[in-house]
């Protein structure tokens, strides 16, 4: 089956955090609800009933579906606390459409309609509908005014709007001026970024230390120079190896046994988890950090597949490029000045700042997949010599094995710190 899966975050407005996600689906060149009923529905079935733990995260999860999935019971597969039900018109017109509704609502899913429209149908839908989605993409002077209107009635009737399509500056101006609660879109993913609390470049050791223990074969001597040196790593590294967590029989002083007491994989955690600003309001820098981890096992998992014998890097350092994608947005410094500090290959750098090579042709690839750009995808994958029919089913699994890792490291560090925090 030749699909395109994605996910793209949904921001709320007056705090900034991201609400949810929407999956997006498309199969064979198309949009995915374009296609015949039986058809969508049978390749929709599928894929979800071998990706259903995949998908969902900490927040809920909008997917629209067709009449026919509907009648075929396919929310019954998700928990109604993690799925919202996107509805438009194919199901909104459909005589049977509004039975189904009530039942579900009366189990407690949620409902969202896509692009409403001022008619019986839709109104008649209102009663059941939580969230109301409006497109912003590419609209004219008369467009807007119409906007203005959904927007004014679906709050009169105590609905929450999303506006969709949020792509561009000035999208999100016009989104911001219908005074909608939600955004979604592009360019939301990109403001996301800039709005992360960021550390400061000229400050301790952080930068020397994300590159000493990004080494494939980290240096023990090296590591334990670049934290002795910096006053509060070395602080928060023995605290924590001291805690009651590793329950030592002996509390150490040394930077090189705290280093082998922790281990090199949750000592490589340690300080991915130090990037993120806990004192962020919005959760951005929280949200960048799951968005390399994405990244990087992408990158991966994709160079395990490009059979090209003179393509300039391993998994390892795909995996490194992804995860140092978003490293600027955290960190108060140019990409140019953060790898000058990072031990990589000049591939990683050229792909990194200017997309050069095949190393820079995969992060392309990449950053148009998660932008749902499925030409450029597909035509990417091509030059690479990636089936591009295997996109979405390593990209589903790639966010499971991301889910997985933010669990165990905000669960692991959470305890860890608990049992400081005992101690203290």
């Amino acid at each position: 089956m030749d699909k395109c899966v994605v996910r793209q975050a949904i921001k709320e407005v007056s705090t900034q955090n991201i609400i949810g996600y929407e999956i997006l689906f498309q199969t064979n060149g198309d949009d995915l609800y374009s296609k015949t009923e039986n058809s969508a529905a049978d390749k929709m079935i599928n894929f979800l009933m071998q990706n259903s733990g995949k998908i969902f995260s900490d927040k809920p999860t909008f997917m629209t579906f067709t009449p026919s999935l509907l009648f075929r019971n396919l929310p019954k597969m998700f928990g109604k606390e993690t799925l919202v039900i996107q509805i438009e018109d194919n199901l909104i017109v459909h005589p049977l459409a509004l039975p189904m509704i009530k039942k579900y609502k009366a189990e407690g899913y949620l409902f969202a309609i896509n692009d409403f429209q001022f008619s019986p149908k839709y109104f008649g839908m209102l009663e059941y509908t939580d969230y109301i989605r409006i497109s912003v993409s590419g609209k004219d002077e008369k467009e807007r005014t119409s906007l203005d209107n959904v927007v004014k009635m679906a709050q009169a009737f105590g609905k929450k709007c999303i506006a969709t399509g949020v792509n561009a500056k000035e999208e999100y101006e016009l989104a911001a001026a219908l005074n909608v609660e939600y955004m979604e879109g592009n360019y939301i993913a990109e403001t996301l970024m800039t709005k992360a609390n960021k550390i400061d470049y000229l400050q301790g050791n952080f930068f020397q230390l994300v590159g000493a223990i990004s080494k494939d074969e980290p240096d023990m001597d090296e590591l334990e120079e670049i934290i002795s040196r910096d006053a509060g790593l070395t602080y928060a590294l023995l605290k924590m190896v001291n805690s009651a967590y590793f329950a030592l029989r002996k509390r150490t002083a040394s930077v090189r046994q705290a280093i082998v007491t922790m281990g090199l994989g949750q000592l490589r955690e340690w300080v991915y988890m130090l990037s993120i600003d806990e004192e962020d309001p919005t959760g951005s820098s929280a949200e960048i950090l799951k968005m390399s981890f994405l990244r990087a096992k992408f990158a991966q998992e994709l160079t395990g597949l490009i059979h090209k014998p003179d393509f300039p890097i391993n998994k390892f350092e795909a995996y490194m490029m992804g995860m140092f994608s978003n490293l600027e947005y955290m960190v108060d410094a140019t990409m140019e000045e953060i790898l000058e500090e990072i031990p990589v290959k000049d591939e990683v750098k050229k792909a990194l700042i200017s997309y050069e090579g095949d190393a820079g042709k995969l992060m392309l690839l990449i950053l148009a997949y998660e932008k749902a750009d499925w030409k450029e995808s597909k035509k990417l994958a091509g030059e690479l010599g990636i089936d591009a029919t295997t996109l979405a089913q390593i990209y589903m699994d790639c966010i499971q094995n991301v889910n997985e890792i933010w669990q165990a490291l905000t669960t692991d560090f959470k305890r860890k710190e608990d049992s400081v925090e005992r101690e203290e």
